[in-house]
């Protein structure tokens, strides 16, 4: 889709942290168009329990396309229970394939508590270096501030939390309203 054509939604920073055993995924609550804050308490981080398994994703880009690939991976979880990997690969795989699916516009974290993946559009199944990953408008802050606090004393949600903080300081497109989700490893 092209960027004229491309409504301007813009918004979101969405970070995960691995750290001592927990992963966190944290994420803003606002939601843009153009230069106007539509919302500022959207929930772009959903847990989910296919099959029992416990699961957190949280999503940057168009919430109905997000929401339409959460559906997806929970089905691809169901039918592979216990297996991220596995289910993050293939829903990546329609994702890339699918006349429908391709033109979908987000991305998404995902966690079981061992497993971290960046999941793209584009086909990409990323397990980030440094047991950190972020997305959206403010994502690059989020992961530089993260960096900068995995060698000090706090904790994965501190880290996702105040990582989140900075980049809501510094992103027009992110604000301060948080969900975090964690889960033990």
């Amino acid at each position: 889709m092209s960027d004229s054509s491309f409504p301007g939604w813009h918004g979101t920073t969405i970070i995960g942290v691995r750290k001592g055993g927990r992963v966190v995924i944290a994420g803003d609550g606002q939601v843009s168009l153009g230069n106007t804050v539509i919302k500022g308490s959207a929930r772009k981080v959903r847990r989910i329990s296919p099959g029992g398994h416990e699961v957190i994703c949280g999503f940057a880009g168009s919430t109905a396309d997000a929401f339409t690939l959460l559906e997806r991976l929970e089905a691809k979880l169901e039918a592979s229970p216990g297996q991220l990997l596995r289910a993050s690969v293939e829903l990546a795989k329609d994702w890339r394939t699918d006349k429908y699916l391709k033109n979908l516009e987000a991305m998404l974290i995902v966690t079981d508590g061992a497993d971290l993946f960046i999941i793209t559009g584009a086909g990409d199944v990323l397990e980030p270096e440094n047991d950190i990953a972020a997305v959206g408008s403010g994502g690059n802050f989020a992961l530089a501030a993260a960096r900068a606090m995995m060698d000090t004393d706090r904790n994965a949600e501190e880290i996702a939390r105040r990582a989140l903080e900075i980049a809501a300081e510094i992103c027009v497109f992110t604000n301060g309203n948080m969900i975090v989700e964690s889960l033990n490893g």
